[in-house]
């Protein structure tokens, strides 16, 4: 039994079932049969319209890049990590590689939702920045301080035993919170970070291969997967998943093994151990999105990007919501707060994620595109969630997003 548990889990941990669900929850929505949203398509074509002329805006000849967090690093069209980063003399590829999937992966798990208060003071431009821009800023500037690192002679690394051992005076230093300056979910934060540094302290065959364990020793794992150079982008999500799915807070799991972001939902019965569950392991694939700019300068190439799926994260669910394609049932729920393991919650991000796979090909259709030079990932950064955001700003005071959800810091 507990076998064939863990292979249902297993069945979860990766995109294409993220995919699947998400359409399932779609199709029963398009049937009118969901307990909490109402669904017009008929506001599609408005969000395709939107989505386009914000991509344009913002990239005039249409050369988008990929939704990651590295466009987090640039600010003011300075492109701080590269100044680093090219200026060191690196040994080989793979010790750069190594440094930025470390970078990534701990800005990442810090880049939980920021709360509408927070900001950045930036030292370098002396502005105020919040929410993910922010948050990448500082991480990056704590990055390059040191303050992840175990070696200060060699600042740019994040140390297994660093991380176990990180206190939340060390993340308030680095992301100057204060009570004038608070941030939602630090505690939760910090958490994440100590768990990441015990499970790769833990691990020194996946994680320590090449050098003291640290998260950038993924990099060497997923290098020997690469095949003739090559790896699809589905295989790094379901590497970070089997391999990090552990530093989760506790949620669900099944035969012995953590789903992650995955949760209950009462329309999606099936016949195995995995009735009523929607996985969308968004924070996974926002790092794996940001994985493949690392291993593409390491000379590995990604392919198959579509086969990650879109973000079930509140400005591209915001977006469905403020344009009209998706409509509260009942309308008091818009002014309630819900948990994020609600049926509501579950529901709105599971078609967030079938919804923006209708906007892609919208998107292609109007500039007779292909998946290959119009991938997912970079209509998330261009449009999807940039737009979202727009309708927040004009919506609603604070920018909020349009469901006021309970957060801990390790979802959104």
């Amino acid at each position: 039994m507990a076998n064939l548990e863990t292979s249902a889990a297993l069945s979860l941990l990766n995109a294409r079932a993220v995919r699947e669900r998400a359409q399932r929850m779609l199709a029963i929505g398009l049937d009118d049969r969901l307990p909490n949203f109402r669904i017009d398509l008929g506001r599609m074509d408005s969000a395709v319209d939107l989505v386009l002329q914000t991509t344009r805006k913002a990239y005039p000849s249409f050369e988008v890049p990929f939704h990651s967090r590295w466009r987090h690093f640039v600010a003011n069209g300075d492109n701080r990590w590269a100044d680093i980063a090219d200026q060191i003399r690196w040994p080989d590829r793979a010790a750069r590689a190594r440094a930025e999937f470390d970078l990534a992966i701990v800005s990442v798990f810090l880049d939980a939702g920021a709360g509408p208060s927070w900001r950045y003071h930036d030292p370098k431009t002396g502005s105020a920045i919040g929410r993910s821009e922010g948050l990448g800023l500082a991480s990056l500037a704590m990055f390059a301080a040191g303050a992840f690192s175990a070696d200060p002679h060699d600042p740019l690394r994040a140390d297994a035993e660093v991380l176990a051992n990180l206190s939340i005076a060390d993340l308030e230093r680095g992301l100057q919170v204060s009570d004038l300056n608070p941030l939602v979910g630090l505690e939760g934060r910090v958490d994440l970070l100590r768990r990441l540094g015990a499970l790769v302290a833990s691990k020194p065959d996946v994680f320590g291969s090449f050098d003291t364990p640290r998260p950038g020793g993924l990099f060497d794992r997923l290098a020997i997967e690469a095949d003739g150079l090559q790896l699809p982008a589905p295989a790094i999500l379901s590497r970070l998943l089997q391999e990090l799915g552990p530093i989760w807070p506790s949620r669900l799991t099944l035969g012995g093994i953590a789903l992650g972001d995955c949760w209950k939902h009462p329309a999606l019965a099936t016949m195995d151990a995995t009735s009523g569950l929607m996985p969308l392991h968004k924070l996974s694939q926002w790092l794996a999105y940001s994985l493949i700019e690392p291993l593409q300068t390491a000379g590995i190439r990604v392919t198959d990007i579509d086969g990650l799926t879109g973000l079930a994260e509140y400005r591209n669910g915001g977006l469905f919501i403020d344009i009209g394609v998706l409509g509260f049932r009942d309308a008091e729920d818009a002014q309630r707060e819900h948990e994020v393991a609600s049926s509501l919650v579950v529901e709105w991000r599971a078609l967030t994620v079938a919804l923006l796979d209708r906007i892609a090909d919208g998107l292609r259709q109007r500039l007779g595109l292909d998946a290959t030079s119009l991938p997912l990932a970079k209509i998330l950064e261009g449009g999807t969630w940039a737009a979202g955001r727009l309708l927040a700003r004009e919506r609603r005071a604070d920018a909020s997003p349009p469901v006021k959800v309970i957060s801990d810091g390790t979802v959104f």
